[in-house]
């Protein structure tokens, strides 16, 4: 019982905190042609539009840690497809865990590669 206690109490001490982070200009996303085998990089400002095949990329933010602009970037995106109503992605992507909230598309993977920070 005194254990389950300590544990608890150890539990409730910890505290959560986020990372403190920037915010970049834009982003560079990778994206890949699953029918070709082709992958294309993509530099992209916050708030701009960039297009691939028949994909439209809207990057609204990328943030990586303070201080460490080669570090983990995540970025939110919407990503459409010309002639196809609604998103085919809405979210952020992690750089270093694009299959946490990856796109499904048959034919493009489209993830983050970092931050451009000037």
């Amino acid at each position: 019982m005194i254990r389950a206690f300590s544990l608890i109490l150890a539990l409730c001490a910890t505290t959560a905190s986020a990372e403190p982070t920037s915010n970049g200009n834009g982003a560079i996303l990778r994206a890949l042609d699953k029918t070709s085998g082709t992958t294309v990089d993509i530099s992209i400002a916050n708030g701009q539009v960039a297009r691939i095949g028949r994909l439209q990329i809207v990057l609204n933010e990328c943030r990586y840690p303070e201080g460490n602009p080669s570090g983990d970037a995540y970025a939110a995106m919407e990503i459409s497809e010309i002639g196809r109503a609604g998103t085919v992605f809405t979210g952020w992507m992690i750089a270093s865990a694009p299959a946490l909230n990856a796109m499904e598309h048959p034919r493009y993977d489209i993830w983050v590669m970092r931050c451009i920070t000037s």
